[in-house]
């Protein structure tokens, strides 16, 4: 990174106080100063600092508000995956005056990666989608609690699939003869139902919102791909943010985490899992979304309904996906035995690439 400016600062942010580690490009010195408040008001001891600035913090429980407020007031303050952050392994000590001093002489070695800060509205749209996630884990988990529980007392449901509305109402039939388990199932299925219904009303107001958001546009655009919903669509632009900051789809998957890791040394080469690196949520959804692949290229009644009033060229990308996708799956599933989930990992990257494809045309 060439870094053009007169001081660099490293900035341990929290909730009540904040480190900062001052350098001087100009003489080299170091200091370091203890700001009390709170991190919206880091900006008025950035703005005394002889400029130009460029001001660091790692991302967490503070949010952007720093970042936002320091650029709309024309001081250059970037955020920091902590992941992506060196560390020795041997370094044991942790202070807050230690981490602000290191992420200053990182910046400075241009060793630091940087993330992508949305806009307010984007990031409320982003928390209703992981909301909508974490109420989907809520869910599954009291699913699970209440099926194990009644497998544990022999209660076993053989008509049809679970969770449906005639499994519902075979739940609500149940009863047990011991009070101790009648309150357990009950308090196991009250949970289920009232997690549905608030999944529910929170699937309602993404259907609202996601035609209102920046992002309605590129997801318009996602829809038209096979086995992508609005849900999907929404929460995968929601983790991008701008699919335009990625100059080719190789970043995008390498930002998603669905590239493999790699050990590379003199003449071998070593490739294992997937990085992880990145969003869980959005790689999820593009690998639940992959699975749809392993049908023939066609376009349903749901899907053309999707595809209705779009730009032709994404609907062309969209069909050169399923035809690519579908012999890609055949190809390492059929032909090279390749596990379904491998496949699925390898079908969701390229799917990652035609997305990238789609959400970037002019």
């Amino acid at each position: 990174m060439a870094v053009k400016a007169t001081c660099l600062v490293g900035l341990d942010v929290h909730a009540r106080q904040t480190r900062a580690a001052v350098l001087d490009l100009r003489s080299g010195e170091l200091a370091v100063r203890r700001l009390v408040g709170t991190p919206e008001e880091v900006v008025a001891f950035l703005e005394r600092l002889p400029g130009p600035v460029i001001a660091v913090y790692e991302a967490g429980p503070t949010g952007f508000g720093l970042a936002r407020e320091a650029r709309r007031r024309g001081i250059d303050v970037r955020v920091i995956a902590p992941g992506s952050i060196p560390k020795g392994s041997g370094d044991r000590v942790k202070t807050d005056r230690r981490d602000a001093i290191r992420l200053v002489r990182l910046l400075a070695a241009g060793e630091l990666r940087f993330v992508f800060v949305p806009t307010v509205e984007d990031e409320a749209f982003r928390d209703l989608v992981r909301c909508i996630e974490d109420m989907r884990g809520d869910l599954m988990r009291a699913r699970h609690r209440l099926s194990k529980f009644l497998l544990r007392r022999g209660q076993r449901y053989t008509d049809g699939s679970t969770w449906s509305l005639k499994h519902m109402r075979w739940l609500h039939a149940l009863g047990f003869d011991d009070a101790c388990s009648q309150v357990a199932f009950a308090d196991y299925l009250a949970s289920v139902e009232l997690l549905g219904g608030r999944r529910a009303t929170l699937l309602e107001a993404i259907e609202q919102q996601a035609g209102k958001c920046s992002h309605a546009p590129v997801i318009a655009r996602l829809r038209c791909f096979r086995g992508i919903e609005t849900l999907s669509a929404a929460g995968v632009c929601a983790e991008v943010g701008s699919f335009a900051r990625f100059p080719q789809p190789t970043l995008l998957s390498g930002f998603l985490g669905i590239v493999p890791s790699e050990r590379t040394s003199d003449l071998k080469r070593r490739q294992g899992s997937i990085t992880k690196a990145g969003p869980p949520h959005a790689r999820r959804l593009l690998v639940e979304a992959a699975h749809h692949y392993r049908h023939r290229p066609a376009i349903g009644e749901t899907l053309a309904r999707r595809q209705a009033g779009q730009d032709p060229r994404v609907i062309e990308i969209a069909w050169r996906a399923q035809r690519r996708l579908y012999q890609r799956w055949q190809r390492l599933h059929i032909e090279r035995r390749k596990p379904a989930g491998v496949v699925a990992i390898a079908v969701a990257r390229e799917l990652a690439a035609f997305l990238w494809e789609a959400a970037t045309l002019d």
